[in-house]
C-alpha cells in the first residue's frame, strides 16, 4: 500500500480523527461550520433544482459538507470506535432531515410544482441505475485516498461534484412537497447508494492503510459492521438493477414501436417510457396508425411481466426548412 498511500504522506490516526469526527478537538467550531455550510448548500441545491440550473446545483455540491460525517462512519467502523460511528450516523441522519425539510418547504411556495417535477434536474436524479453505483464507488475511493493522504486534498471539490449528496436530498424534499412520493423514493435511493458506496470504499482504504492496527480495533465488532454494509449494498442494488433493466427494455420497446410503424414513413416514435406495469409510447404521425394490439403483442414477447401499452398519438408531421 506504500504506492497508494506513501508513509510520508499518510495522515496519522489523530489527524484523521480530527478531520472526520465533528465532536473531536474544536467541536463547537467544526459543528457550527458544518450546519451553516449544510443549510446554505441545501438552499443553493434546491434553488438550482427548482430553476433547472446545472451550474447552481454544481455549486451546491462543492459547498456541501456531508461527506465529512459519511467518511467518519467508515473511520468508526475500521477503528472500532462506537462513539465516532454513532456521532457520524447522527450527523448524517440529521443532515438528511434538514435538507429534505428545506426542499419540502420550498415546494410549498411553488405556483405550479408539476412543472418542476418534469425538469432535467429532477428527472436525472429519480431513476438511478447501476452505472450510478459504479461511479459512486470510484468517487468514494478517490475521496478516501484524498482524506488519508496529505498531498491530494485539492481533488476534494471534484469528489464533491461527482458524488452528489445534497442535490438528491433536495429533490426528495421537493418531490414530497409536490405530492410525488415515487419520485422522492427514487432520489433517496440515489443518495443512499452514494452514501453506501462512499462508506464501503473508505472502509476498504482505511483497512488497507492500517488504521485498524493503529486503533487496536476488535475484529468481531468490525465483522458485524461489514455484514451490515454488505446487506445495505445488496438492498440498494435491487432498485438500481430494476431501473437499469427498465431502461434496457424501454429501448427494446422503442425498437419494436419503430418496427410497428415501419410501413408508415411519415410516423415516428418520439419517446418511450416504462414504469412498472405501464409502457407509454409517444408517436407523431398521420391520423391512422396500425392496430395497437400488434405493438402490445410485440411488447409482451419482449418484457417478462407484459406491461400494458399506451400510445400517445400526436397527429402531425415533421417539416424541415428547404435550403
Amino acid at each position: 500500500m506504500g504506492y497508494l498511500v506513501p508513509d510520508t504522506e499518510r495522515r496519522t490516526l489523530v489527524e484523521l480523527t480530527d478531520r472526520l469526527d465533528l465532536a473531536d478537538g474544536e467541536a463547537r467550531s467544526k459543528q457550527s461550520a458544518f450546519w451553516i455550510m449544510l443549510v446554505l448548500s441545501a438552499v443553493i441545491a434546491i434553488s438550482g433544482v427548482i430553476g433547472d440550473s446545472t451550474a447552481t446545483v454544481i455549486g451546491a455540491m462543492i459547498v456541501a459538507p456531508l461527506s465529512v460525517p459519511i467518511l467518519g462512519i467508515a473511520l468508526g467502523i475500521v477503528t472500532g470506535r462506537g462513539a465516532v460511528l454513532a456521532r457520524s450516523l447522527l450527523f448524517v441522519g440529521a443532515g438528511v432531515l434538514v435538507v429534505v425539510v428545506l426542499g419540502y418547504l420550498f415546494a410549498q411556495v411553488l405556483p405550479n410544482p408539476v412543472n418542476v417535477l418534469s425538469n432535467a434536474q429532477v428527472q436525472g436524479r429519480t431513476s438511478p441505475k447501476l452505472m450510478d453505483l459504479t461511479a459512486a464507488l470510484a468517487t468514494g475511493l478517490v475521496a478516501a485516498i484524498a482524506v488519508v493522504r496529505r498531498d491530494v486534498g485539492d481533488v476534494l471539490p471534484g469528489v464533491a461534484i461527482a458524488i452528489s449528496l445534497v442535490p438528491p436530498l433536495g429533490v426528495v424534499g421537493v418531490c414530497l412537497g409536490s405530492n410525488a412520493p415515487a419520485l422522492a423514493l427514487g432520489a433517496f435511493v440515489l443518495f443512499a447508494s452514494n452514501v453506501v458506496a462512499m462508506v464501503i470504499t473508505a472502509t476498504v482504504v482505511l483497512l488497507l492503510t492500517g488504521y485498524h492496527h493503529d486503533a487496536q480495533a476488535a475484529g468481531l465488532r468490525r465483522g458485524r459492521a461489514y455484514l451490515v454494509l454488505g446487506a445495505a449494498l445488496a438492498i440498494i442494488a435491487v432498485p438500481l438493477v430494476v431501473n437499469s433493466l427498465s431502461t434496457l427494455w424501454a429501448g427494446q420497446i422503442a425498437d419494436a414501436a419503430r418496427d410497428w410503424l415501419r410501413e408508415d414513413t411519415d410516423a415516428q416514435v418520439v419517446d418511450v417510457t416504462l414504469h412498472g406495469e405501464l409502457a407509454t409510447v409517444t408517436v407523431l404521425g398521420p391520423d391512422q396508425l396500425p392496430p395497437v394490439s400488434q405493438l402490445q403483442s410485440a411488447v409482451d414477447d419482449l418484457v417478462p411481466w407484459h406491461p400494458d401499452v399506451v400510445v400517445i398519438h400526436t397527429v402531425g408531421g415533421r417539416i424541415e426548412a428547404q435550403r
